[in-house]
């Protein structure tokens, strides 16, 4: 038995993938050309497999250093915007209901876009006041309806 060591480069668009191989091929049986050719595919098959799924996991660990990325810029700007009384304060808020912490922090990034801040940085007390409109805006509102009409219909005490 002879054992090969085989190195194979793959290229998918801009990404070149080198594969090494160990081979262990028994000299002592007689292959036929098409043997050799089905297994030849088969290898060939299973690198292309291998690619593929390199190729995915690539693009997963891209799209989450994009992500990482975008959030390192936002909590960068936040910092940038809220006092450290504030930022403590909205870091709470997310921590409890992290969709109304988003929230706000969503619109004081928009409002700082807009320059609504005059670069000034926002204080607990302003931010009070933001989260403030923000529950008046998301407050839920229950009514319950009684309908009395129904106990005065109802023949079960005849």
């Amino acid at each position: 038995m002879i054992r090969f060591f085989v190195q194979t480069l793959l290229q998918d668009g801009p990404n070149i993938l080198l594969v090494d191989t160990l081979l262990n091929i028994d000299i002592t049986s007689t292959m036929t050309d098409s043997e050799l050719d089905a297994l030849r595919a088969k290898r060939l098959a299973e690198l292309q497999q291998q690619q593929h799924v390199g190729g995915n996991k690539n693009d997963q660990n891209t799209a989450e250093e994009q992500r990482q990325q975008q959030e390192d810029m936002r909590n960068t700007m936040l910092s940038s915007l809220l006092t450290q009384e504030a930022r403590a304060r909205l870091n709470t808020i997310a921590l409890t209901k992290p969709e109304k912490g988003r929230m706000v922090e969503d619109i004081l990034i928009q409002n700082a876009r807009r320059g609504a801040f005059g670069g000034k940085k926002v204080n607990e007390e302003q931010l009070i006041g933001l989260l403030e409109q923000v529950s008046k805006a998301t407050e839920k509102t229950t009514k319950v309806n009684f309908d009395r009409r129904r106990a005065a219909l109802d023949s079960d005490s005849d």
